[in-house]
């Protein structure tokens, strides 16, 4: 069991002691507190179809999140009913979750040095996915890469969603952001 009033993950000591460091002298910071930092992490999984037809698997995919993050997730619900769908108001359809402070950069210190690398075929992810305010998002087509996650316990695979949130202003900033966090971007 970890004392978690000692410890403190790693990529956060490395952002301290040298990414930070680092940026400053990139972008030429005047101000530390100008420095980009992680602020957020977002984890989503929508089960779509699958969950209209039998209600339990968002209650499968809650699960599994919060297996992933090691956080409560949430239950996103229908905001209104479509017919055409199947889906009722207030029906649940996936689930969330928000990672910040110590369980954020654990999360993406698994995330870089544990799953991706697990994922099949992978050959870095896409450096063009910025919104243009220093967020990134990307997808997973199966949580199953994940450690935590029992192979043989899994009743179906989900995607995933994986929204980082930074206080950079640009993405270029972002960008030099995670790869000093050994992001593996392919361009």
């Amino acid at each position: 069991m970890l004392d978690t009033a000692t410890y403190t993950p790693r990529l956060q000591v490395e952002y301290r002691e040298k990414i930070r460091a680092a940026l400053k002298e990139e972008f030429g910071y005047k101000n530390d507190m100008m420095i980009p930092k992680l602020d957020k992490i977002v984890l989503n999984i929508g089960c779509g179809a699958e969950a209209v037809r039998d209600s339990k698997k968002a209650k499968s995919a809650q699960e599994d999140l919060t297996t992933i993050a090691g956080q409560k997730a949430l239950t996103t619900v229908a905001k209104k009913s479509i017919a055409g769908f199947r889906v009722r108001e207030e029906m649940p359809l996936g689930a969330k979750v928000t990672l910040r402070g110590d369980r954020m950069y654990e999360f993406l210190d698994r995330l870089i040095t544990i799953a991706m690398p697990r994922i099949r075929d992978f050959r870095g992810i896409p450096g063009k996915s910025f919104d243009g305010r220093g967020n990134y998002a990307m997808g997973l087509k199966e949580h199953i890469v994940f450690p935590e996650i029992d192979f043989d316990k899994v009743d179906e695979t989900w995607g995933m969603d994986i929204v980082i949130a930074t206080t950079a202003k640009t993405d270029a900033e972002a960008k030099a952001l995670l790869k000093a966090f050994n992001m593996p971007f392919n361009s």
